[in-house]
């Protein structure tokens, strides 16, 4: 494990020259994958790459996952065997895998103002192209353009962000290093409302320091929320331009 000097210099820099309140360098693009979905993203944040394609609101195509008064959604994660120094297949009976489908299936069918899809599904496709810490919430951030473009309606932006305590620092946006040498949580915001969507916090901290872990996360999902809506934008006018509106 990298000591905390390495981490966390005295002159207040991190191993890639960041701040602490500063988030990765971050990348995004909508509609990417126009012919094989209908709904498409891609997310770089750092070294960190995750792909998203949206399928629907369809007709489901099993009756058990029919609900009569909303629509159902579906998370599937794939993770290459590549996308990490060690190659690694990771398959998807993988609890980790597992686990953050199910919060994402759970974040997102608060999201999306579902009873307007009664008895209908949406797939959500995620591939992990690249990891460097920060996964869970590049696939969230993902989902939530590729929904977009999708057309799919939704109260608000979720964008996620995570913070990290080491000692009595606050770091913002932990690269895999960082995750690994300190406590820390993945924080998902409604907008840039301070409602949270999700908190999912990784190993045991003490409480006096869970709020300014907290509190550095939420302006992370602001950031990035802004981040996010500036290219929907973007990509919007340029569409309007086009005349494919």
């Amino acid at each position: 494990m990298a000591s905390r000097i390495e981490i966390y210099s005295p002159e207040g820099l991190r191993l890639d020259g960041r701040r602490w309140n500063e988030v990765r360098h971050f990348r995004c693009a909508i509609n990417t994958h126009p012919v094989s979905s209908d709904g498409s993203s891609i997310i770089e944040q750092g070294n960190t790459k995750v792909i998203c394609n949206v399928i629907g609101p369809a007709e489901p195509t099993l009756r058990s996952r029919v609900i009569p008064d909303r629509v159902s959604i579906s998370v599937k994660l794939v993770v290459a065997p590549f996308s990490m120094i060690e190659r690694r297949k990771r398959p998807q009976s993988d609890s980790r895998i597992q686990e953050m489908c199910s919060s994402l299936q759970h974040v997102f069918e608060d999201a999306v103002i579902a009873h307007l899809f009664p008895r209908s599904q949406i797939d959500v496709n995620l591939y992990i192209v690249a990891q460097d810490g920060g996964i869970l919430q590049a696939c969230i951030n993902a989902t939530t353009l590729a929904l977009i473009d999708a057309g799919v309606p939704m109260y608000d932006y979720v964008c996620a962000c995570t913070a990290g305590m080491l000692d009595r620092e606050v770091l913002l946006d932990l690269n895999r290093i960082e995750e690994s040498a300190m406590p820390f949580l993945t924080m998902a915001t409604i907008g840039g409302t301070r409602k949270v969507a999700l908190l999912q916090l990784e190993m045991t901290v003490q409480f006096d320091r869970l709020e300014p872990m907290m509190a550095a996360a939420m302006s992370g999902c602001h950031h990035i929320r802004d981040l996010m809506d500036t290219e929907v934008r973007k990509h919007g006018k340029s569409r309007l331009e086009r005349g494919s509106l």
